[in-house]
């Protein structure tokens, strides 16, 4: 039974190597395809050549990223590709003004520099078996039971992620839970909540305070500009109850779809006490993941980014020889190269005036102020799963800035917790990418929470800030 299970499983592997690329090819021609025919109705509309092209780009690439013809990081990098062979040479555009050089940045930008140091510090804490131990603090508090041990871990994560980087965040939460998921396997459905709900719960959770998530820092900053000053515990009023919850409703969502009442979890092979623990190695991680949060902390104290103190743990951890070369090399370098696709992405969507169109028919529309508040929340989530959402909250708030009495308000609010419902896909949400950077997790798996948030990160986002906004102005 074990040889024909074998000489099963390697007929299909053999069939996959030998036919897949015909699935993929075919897949990247009809994407290719009906990007074309899209971006010709748009082409329609009169535009610039260039947002025509960046147009063509972003549906191209956002059809790869769902069917999978290539893997993601690979989207992302022929982003780049598809970027200097428009602005970069006279064989598609030939009056062009925009720098190349933008895009090129992006492999330096302060999101790869922040989710590299987040990559360090997980890596530091696996080697020190620091993540079994957060494991076991939650398992301590919340119990073996599966979705309370889910809840528990979401839980945990979130209120993390309120006070620090949500990608640091992810990056410790995802290394102590990895031992478990590879106990349970790839295929289990336990893993699979795991890796989508920790993510989820890391990015729903920015919505909590102001230092949560950078759409919040900027929507409150615009806002001062215009003489309306929001304190943090403000902020907590609204986003604090929105963050918990869409978390609580994702949980509950995840136990319903993949039916986790139905899994047991036997945790006696899961070893908390690991042999041969070096104590240098433990505490110069403890060292350093405490100096790294620290700075992260009193950033509005020192000024020093975020991205900057991130070079911290890259730097410790190597000095100490916690990390060593061949540690390096296991990194996840491929989430590097999606996510800076995706931001190169973002800014040439803004850099042609692909937002500025967007936004432009959006204030045509014959509705109402409420209306006009919906389209941009739901605008907000929709590129932001595309795009960074700093850039997202960057063009989208100070145009809810120009809108009348109480909207003027409350719109920019509404789009920056909207921006943080953005989970659809892995480039969507450095926490995401993280996860899936993992290799233990599909890409199709983050679709369904992603849909769901779509729909009530705006509708709750709405009802809150309204709440709050009549309420106390």
């Amino acid at each position: 039974m074990a040889y024909n299970d074998s000489r099963r499983a390697a007929i299909r592997l053999y069939k996959k190597l030998k036919y897949g690329w015909i699935w993929a090819t075919s897949t990247f021609l009809g994407n290719f395809i009906l990007a074309l025919f899209i971006a010709s109705l748009f082409n329609n509309l009169g535009y610039e050549d260039d947002a025509n092209f960046v147009f063509f780009l972003a549906v191209l690439a956002i059809g790869l990223w769902v069917t999978e013809a290539i893997p993601p990081f690979a989207v992302g990098i022929f982003i780049i590709a598809g970027l200097l062979l428009g602005f970069g040479t006279d064989f598609i555009l030939q009056d062009h003004k925009t720098p190349v050089e933008m895009y090129l940045g992006t492999w330096t930008s302060n999101v790869i520099w922040l989710l590299l140091g987040g990559f360090f510090l997980a890596e530091g804490m696996s080697i020190a078996s620091l993540d079994r131990s957060l494991f076991k603090f939650t398992l301590d508090k919340f119990g073996p039971d599966p979705n309370k041990l889910l809840l528990g871990l979401m839980l945990t994560t979130a209120v993390g992620s309120m006070v620090m980087s949500n990608t640091a965040t992810t990056a410790m939460m995802i290394s102590s839970i990895l031992p478990l998921a590879r106990l349970m396997g790839k295929d289990s459905e336990y893993t699979k909540a795991l890796l989508v709900g920790i993510p989820a719960a890391a990015t729903l959770g920015g919505m909590g305070t102001i230092i949560g998530s950078t759409p919040n820092a900027i929507a409150v900053g615009a806002l001062q500009e215009k003489g309306i000053y929001i304190t943090f515990v403000d902020w907590m009023v609204f986003g604090l109850p929105t963050a918990l919850i869409s978390i609580f409703l994702f949980w509950k969502f995840l136990t319903k779809k993949l039916g986790l009442g139905q899994i047991r979890l036997d945790l006696s092979e899961f070893g908390f006490k690991p042999t041969n623990i070096n104590v240098f190695e433990r505490n110069a991680v403890l060292f350093t993941l405490f100096v790294t949060v620290s700075m992260w902390l009193s950033e509005p104290f020192h000024g020093i980014p975020i991205a900057a103190t991130s070079a911290i743990p890259i730097v410790l951890l190597t000095l100490f020889q916690v990390i060593k070369a061949e540690d390096v090399r296991r990194l996840p370098w491929d989430t590097l190269m999606l996510v800076a696709g995706g931001l190169a992405l973002g800014i040439a969507m803004v850099d042609v005036g692909l937002t500025d169109i967007i936004m432009e028919k959006i204030s045509k529309l014959p509705i109402p102020m409420v209306g006009v508040a919906i389209v941009f929340a739901i605008i907000a989530v929709l590129i932001s799963n595309i795009m960074s959402n700093t850039a997202a909250a960057s063009i989208l708030v100070p145009l809810g800035l120009s809108l009348p009495g109480i909207w003027g308000i409350a719109v920019p609010l509404i789009v920056a917790l909207s921006c943080s419902s953005a989970l659809l896909l892995p480039v969507s949400t450095p926490s995401n990418a993280i996860s899936f950077s993992t290799g233990m997790v599909e890409q199709k798996s983050f679709r369904p929470g992603g849909l769901l948030m779509i729909v009530l990160g705006p509708v709750l986002a709405f009802i809150t800030v309204l709440l709050y906004s009549l309420l106390f102005h």
